[in-house]
Parts: structure tokens; C-alpha cells; sequence
């Protein structure tokens, strides 16, 4: 997409407005909805645009995960005690360098009124743990650890608890239908209760402003440009940008080559459309890494680099594995197992069955397979060795691996080629306020511009947790559809 037809459009230069309405939504996904339904419930005209036929959006196909803590009525019916400082701890940690405190500190002071509301807005939450190793619960358990909380080195960090709420689904159908389609379906028709009005097949394209104000957008509907007019606010909801080969390779080039873990729509029109108004972003080059093994067989083996070394601990959560192996290991990665804990595990149940592929590789002893790997002589032989030592004492000094999981391999082995076993979407895009302001470069508010969602910067600026995009993208997006109901900079 050229600058050209990024650049905002002067009011003045419209000769026809199509649509009108108080509150204008581009993206009908976890972040549009959330906003429309407090925006609607604030008195205001809302209309959604939204470029495919149907709501949803990456929502609606995600597992399902709304990261929620601070001792939610779920955790505590599951005997989990949590606070907002525990919460707090954990996440400021797991994020990383570059965190953005105030957001985080925000979020988990909102976090039990926010699983009130998604309750009263009709999603349901099953009083059942899921405590199993898993990218996500098989079944319609409503708790599960979602981001290496029970694990080194945050258990250390903060008390575990875990925040990872998933909605209850029934004929779940990971990948097509599953917890994330559940979450949508009841807010989708709260929304259009309250008289929330869709315009399907609709893209947005650039922004209308009247001075410094955005006063509407321009879109696409069926290869015919509309102006849509926003009396009040313009809400940006439009998703990420994980398919956009040139904002990847601007921003993110660590995702060169790996599949976007999201939707096609993700193509950062959003962040693009308000970046040529002179808007701030944050954190472009964060990415969470999805890592195609399975948790269960990870957790009984042992994760090596290509040198045959240990890198991870392997009972943590399966993205900062994923991480750790795109960021530090040059995308290089092994499972290595004995055959009791591949039995062990392959006796679990799982949401991610396509992960259980036969080993690439299965020798009588760690030399034998060594050699078949093409591993250094002695690479992978020591790294067996120093792991089994100190299992058989139940502990895991170099990365802190939990006793549960540690026994020493032995017998007959195998190992899985999990080289290149990544994918991932960015986290970062534009600056906002705790209102969900849309931030300009100047640090100051665009008046009539608000965002929400994979296409802003929320609470994971560099680590990530399962939930963290459908958590913040519901929670900000109420923020904005409340501040742009109310149509004014304060």
C-alpha cells in the first residue's frame, strides 16, 4: 500500500458521507465488540465495519485463554489464591525489559471486574482445572497455567497461580472452534442487542480528519470507496500485522519465513492508516513464538540446541520455549526421550494431537543416536549424562526444571527434528493511553482516535502468556468505546 493512500483525508474534500453514526468500529473481533458494547451502553450511535462476512475475527479461532487474576471468583472456587500485587509480579517478570508498568499495573487492578463483566455479558467459565502440561485444555475445563507461572524461573518470582480463564465450549474444535469462539458468540449478540449496527465486507483504508480530529474513515466495500462518519470517535480494532511481508521485515524480521500464527485480515491497515497521521507505536519488534511440540513429551524429555545442549527448561510454557528456541538458538531445536516417557506421555490426552508424529530418530543408547542426529561426539552424550546425575536427586540446578518432571533417561531413546517448529505474530503497534487514546508521536492524544487489540501495544511488550490478547484486547477495547462515546480529549 502506497503513502499515498494512507494519507488522512480533510473532511472538507468529502462530497458524500454513506454512513454516519456517533461511534465508528473498524474490526469486529474481540477488541471491536468489547468496545461497541460499552460504547452502545454509554448512549451512542455505534456501527462496526468489518472487512470480512462475519464477526469474529482471530478471536473467534483462538483457543480461547482471557488472562485474568488477582483472585477471580473462578480461582477461588478452584482453591487458588491470587492478588493484583501477585498478579502484578508475575507479569512485569514474564514480560521482560521494556514493560510498560503502568499499563500492567492497570490491567491487573481491573482484571476481577473485567471477569464480571465477561460473565454478565453471557460467557461462561466451567469450575474446572486444567493442570496438565498443554498448549490448552482438550476439554471445557475454565482454568489452566497459561504462561510458565508453575514453572522456572517465575515460580520463584511470584506465588503461582493460575490466570489462564478459558469460556466454556462444547464439540470443541481446536483451531476451528474452540474457547475463542465461545468468548465472541455471546458478546457478538449482546452487541447487536443493544442495536449495535454491522456493515459486513468492509475495508478500511484511511482516516478522515477535520484539523487535528479524526472525524470518520474512508473504506472499501465491494471495490467501491465509501466515507463513513464518526461524530464522536473512531475506534481502530483491525488486529495486528503479522501478514504483512513489508511491516515483518521492517519490524519484526525475526518472523522472516515463519508462519503468522494469526488471520490473513492481520495486515496492519490499522497501524498504517494512523502511523500516517502522525501516530506513536511501541514495541514493533516484539514477538510471540508458537513452538510445534508436544507439552506433554517435552516435559518427560529434554530440549537441545543444535549443538546438543540444553537450553530451556522443558516444562514451562510451550511459547517461551518457542522464544527461546527463534531468539537464542538460531531456530535449532531437539526433543530428545526415552521410550517409558514417550509412552508415558503419548497416554495423555491433548488438544493438539497433530504435534504426536512418530520420532525422527530411535537408537539403543544416547551414543547410537547421537550419531544418527549428526550431533558433535560426546555433545549430547554429556548433556545426557550431567541431566541424568542430578534427576536421580530429584533436581535441575542449571534451569530449575519442577521434580515432578524429572527422571533420568533411560534404555532404548528417541528424538523428534523439531528444527524450524516455529510460528508467531507480533506484539507491538501503536502507543496508547489507559483510555485506549491513540497516542501521537508528540506524545499527545489524536483527538477522536481510539485503539484497541493486537493493532496496539498492550500488555506484553516482549514475553507473552496465553490470554494476553484476548484479555487486554477485551479490556482496553472497553476503555475505548467508553472514551470515544464520550467524544472529546480531556
Amino acid at each position: 500500500m502506497t503513502a499515498g493512500k494512507l494519507r488522512p483525508v480533510p473532511a472538507a474534500s468529502i462530497t458524500e458521507w454513506h454512513e454516519t453514526a456517533d461511534v465508528v468500529i473498524a474490526g469486529y473481533g474481540i477488541a471491536g465488540v468489547s468496545a461497541a458494547i460499552e460504547a452502545a451502553r454509554s448512549g451512542a450511535q455505534v456501527l462496526i465495519l468489518e472487512r470480512t462476512s462475519g464477526w469474529g475475527g482471530a478471536a473467534a479461532l483462538a483457543g480461547g485463554f482471557v488472562y485474568l487474576g488477582g483472585g477471580t471468583p473462578l480461582q477461588r472456587a478452584l482453591g487458588f489464591e491470587d492478588s493484583v500485587e501477585n498478579m502484578e509480579k508475575f507479569l512485569l517478570a514474564a514480560v521482560g525489559p521494556g514493560a510498560d508498568a503502568a499499563k500492567i499495573a492497570d490491567y491487573c487492578r481491573g482484571s476481577l471486574e473485567h471477569y464480571d463483566w465477561l460473565v454478565g455479558n453471557g460467557v461462561p467459565f466451567r469450575e474446572a482445572l486444567w493442570d496438565e502440561p498443554g498448549w490448552e485444555p482438550p476439554h471445557d475445563e475454565g482454568l489452566a497455567y497459561s504462561g510458565g507461572e508453575n514453572a522456572a524461573p517465575f515460580n520463584a518470582v511470584a506465588s503461582p497461580a493460575p490466570r489462564g480463564h478459558v469460556p466454556q465450549m462444547r464439540d470443541k474444535r481446536t483451531g476451528e472452534r474452540g474457547g475463542g469462539y465461545m468468548l465472541m458468540k455471546p458478546l457478538a449478540e449482546t452487541a447487536e442487542a443493544l442495536g449495535v449496527r454491522v456493515s459486513y465486507d468492509v475495508r478500511l483504508s484511511r482516516l478522515i480528519v477535520d484539523g487535528e480530529r479524526v472525524v470518520g474513515v474512508l473504506a472499501r466495500r465491494y471495490g467501491r470507496e465509501i466515507a463513513v462518519r464518526a461524530e464522536l470517535g473512531v475506534v481502530l480494532a483491525t488486529g495486528g500485522f503479522a501478514y504483512s511481508e513489508q511491516m515483518v521485515a521492517d519490524h519484526a524480521p525475526r518472523l522472516i519465513g515463519r508462519p503468522g500464527a494469526a488471520i490473513e485480515e492481520h495486515d496492519g491497515v490499522g497501524i498504517l492508516a494512523a502511523t500516517a497521521l502522525g501516530a506513536a507505536t511501541a514495541h514493533l519488534d516484539a514477538t510471540e513464538v508458537a513452538f510445534f511440540g508436544d507439552p506433554q513429551m517435552m516435559a518427560r524429555g529434554i530440549l537441545v540446541n543444535g549443538q546438543g545442549q540444553r537450553y530451556v527448561t522443558e516444562d514451562t510454557y510451550p511459547g517461551r520455549i518457542g522464544q527461546a528456541t527463534l531468539f537464542h538458538q538460531d531456530n535449532q531445536a531437539f526433543l530428545v526421550i526415552d521410550e517409558q516417557a514417550h509412552e508415558e506421555a503419548l497416554a495423555t490426552e491433548t488438544a493438539t494431537p497433530i504435534f504426536r508424529t512418530p520420532p525422527t530418530w530411535a537408537a539403543e543408547t544416547v551414543a547410537e543416536l547421537e550419531a544418527d542426529m549428526g550431533l558433535p561426539e560426546l555433545a549430547l552424550q554429556t548433556t545426557v549424562e550431567v541431566y541424568n546425575t542430578y534427576a536421580a536427586q530429584g533436581r535441575d540446578p542449571l534451569f530449575g526444571k519442577k521434580p515432578e518432571w524429572l527422571r533420568p533417561l533411560t534404555g532404548a531413546v528417541a528424538a523428534f527434528d523439531l528444527r524450524g517448529a516455529t510460528a508467531g505474530f507480533p506484539l507491538g503497534g501503536l502507543r496508547t493511553d489507559l483510555d485506549a487514546r491513540v497516542l501521537h508521536v508528540s506524545g499527545e492524544a489524536i483527538p477522536g482516535l481510539f485503539a484497541a487489540g493486537r493493532c496496539t501495544a498492550g500488555i506484553c511488550t516482549g514475553g507473552y502468556v496465553s490470554g494476553a490478547s484476548l484479555g487486554d484486547g477485551s479490556f482496553y477495547g472497553r476503555r475505548a468505546g467508553l472514551a470515544a462515546a464520550k467524544g472529546e480529549v480531556e
